[in-house]
């Protein structure tokens, strides 16, 4: 199994110095050996450091609405206090020092953007790119913790919603600037669904951006976190991807060691379901298969480590 998607800092917390890294990594990567993981992928926000807000600062300039607009300003004022540079050190002594980890980053969607993006991101030696719709626009969808945007939740409407997520996440797609498409329905995180006609309607034209661009999809235990209360994707869209032979990833979406490897025996029982016996592994943006191992004893092993 693999834990593909392991953010350092909680979103509440700003970033904090990474000098001290190693000890905490390798208690990172014990955790995860004893949820039945065996290797992590290190993937903190791009938003999160200082060279990425010079390329893609004011994004939100043109928005009409102040509230909008401020929300999302604070939002990476908060958050883009950390150095690129410092943390892809981090992540390389932990690998030299043979942790089962790999150097990667989660990549926001940011039109018209993106290839300044991966041309910043080129000059690293990154493992694996997780690409991510956390906005559509300046609505900050996902942020539960907001008010500006769970109300425009109401003003946009949920099907509009779904419906310009699911633009979204093909567009990214179609960059092919990222390895794995992260939470690919994560448009359900607050549980508002439309629906059955277009979940099924969305769920393929995420399916056929995955399965067009080649790119991986990420198995997630984070929705059972949120609201949406199941894993990310849902089982009729994991079928899909099988379907379109989409390789897959597993994932905890932690932030913080607390949920690193998060119900990975669930996420594996999931994965068998829909006819997965392989995991996609990345080495230096390669991929390969991995076998999916379901240890059977992991999930006792992750609720004794939670309780």
């Amino acid at each position: 199994m693999l834990d593909y998607h392991v953010h350092l800092w909680p979103h509440a917390e700003t970033a904090d110095p990474l000098e001290h890294r190693l000890e905490e990594l390798a208690r990172y990567c014990e955790d995860a050996a004893r949820r039945g993981v065996e290797e992590i992928a290190l993937t903190e926000h791009f938003f999160r450091f200082r060279s990425a807000r010079a390329v893609i600062d004011g994004f939100w300039d043109d928005e009409a609405d102040p509230a909008l607009r401020g929300a999302i300003a604070c939002y990476f004022d908060h958050h883009a206090t950390a150095e690129l540079d410092d943390y892809v050190e981090a992540a390389l002594a932990a690998k030299a020092a043979g942790l089962p980890v790999r150097l990667g980053l989660e990549v926001d969607y940011y039109p018209g953007q993106m290839d300044k993006v991966a041309a910043l991101l080129a000059g690293y030696p990154f493992d694996v790119l997780l690409g991510s719709v956390h906005w559509l626009g300046t609505f900050m969808f996902d942020d539960l913790s907001s008010e500006v945007a769970q109300a425009e939740w109401a003003r946009r409407g949920i099907e509009a919603t779904w419906r310009a997520y699911a633009d979204a996440l093909g567009e990214l797609a179609a960059t092919r600037s990222v390895d794995v498409l992260a939470h690919p329905d994560l448009v359900k995180v607050a549980g508002h669904r439309p629906d059955a006609g277009l979940v099924r309607e969305c769920e393929a034209r995420i399916a056929e951006a995955a399965a067009t661009s080649g790119m991986a999809a990420e198995l997630s235990s984070a929705g059972w976190r949120k609201p949406a209360a199941e894993a990310y994707p849902s089982p009729s869209l994991l079928a899909r991807f099988f379907e379109r032979s989409v390789p897959l990833t597993t994932a905890s979406d932690t932030h913080g060691r607390a949920d690193v490897a998060s119900r990975s025996a669930e996420l594996a029982e999931l994965a068998e379901a829909a006819g997965y016996s392989h995991l996609r592994a990345f080495s230096a943006r390669q991929g390969r298969d991995v076998p999916l191992r379901a240890e059977r004893g992991a999930r006792a092993a992750d609720e004794a480590a939670t309780s």
